[in-house]
């Protein structure tokens, strides 16, 4: 299938990550401009998605670089791994991981939107996690669950501007996923297989999705409603 992506630019931020670079190779292969960026980007645009400057000043650069942008992806956020298990409900790590993530994709969408709604085209998408419909964890089910929120919020301030914003939820993510699932929680799935969504989602194709949070790996067994 072609998404039409040929020529397009699109920036992932976090695009050196297990994730990021997965996105990376998979929209090339659709012969988009895929432009990688992070705090020390060797092959792209240096951006730190914790600071509102830097930000703004990696977007001015990319502009003078590559033209408008037709896309994001946010995949910066540490991976859960990194997350300290002692610590679930701690404040101070709650807080810590929702900066980390909540925020830097609010702060890289706000900064993007306006752009594209002037465009009439343009496509947002956040790498959540299945921990935003789980218990048991409250760092990720809040870092996650506020993610889905805030692309749902956004994809609604901008419906019907032909700019569209979603979130994807990936379970486990893993170069040799298990086939098991067991009940009460996710599949498992590789970085490919979450670029593959990604990927259609930023294409023209996926006009008619946003303010979803889309499962990759099988979804949470054993629960409904969520």
């Amino acid at each position: 299938m072609d998404l039409r992506l040929g020529g397009r630019s699109i920036l992932v931020v976090g695009g050196h990550g297990l994730i990021g670079s997965a996105v990376v190779e998979r929209l090339r292969a659709e012969g988009a401009r895929a432009i990688p960026a992070s705090r020390h980007a060797p092959d792209g645009i240096v951006l730190d998605a914790a600071s509102d400057d830097s930000v703004l000043s990696g977007l001015e650069r990319l502009r003078e670089q590559h033209g408008a942008l037709d896309g994001l992806v946010v995949a910066a956020a540490p991976s859960a791994r990194t997350l300290d298990p002692a610590r679930n409900s701690d404040p101070a790590q709650v807080l810590e991981a929702f900066q980390g993530k909540t925020l830097t994709f609010l702060r890289l969408a706000n900064a993007v939107i306006p752009p594209m709604v002037e465009a009439g085209y343009g496509r947002v998408v956040g790498i959540s996690g299945q921990n935003a419909f789980l218990t048991g964890n409250v760092t990720g089910s809040v870092r996650n669950g506020a993610l889905v929120i805030a692309a749902k919020n956004l994809a609604d301030s901008v419906a019907g501007t032909g700019v569209t914003v979603n979130a994807v939820s990936p379970g486990i993510v893993t170069d040799t996923p298990s086939p098991d699932i067991e009940r009460g929680l996710s599949g498992q799935c590789t970085p490919q297989d979450v670029a593959d969504l990604v990927a259609f989602l930023l294409s023209p194709l996926a006009g008619a999705v946003s303010g979803e949070s889309i499962a990759v790996g099988h979804r949470v067994r054993g629960a409904t409603g969520l």
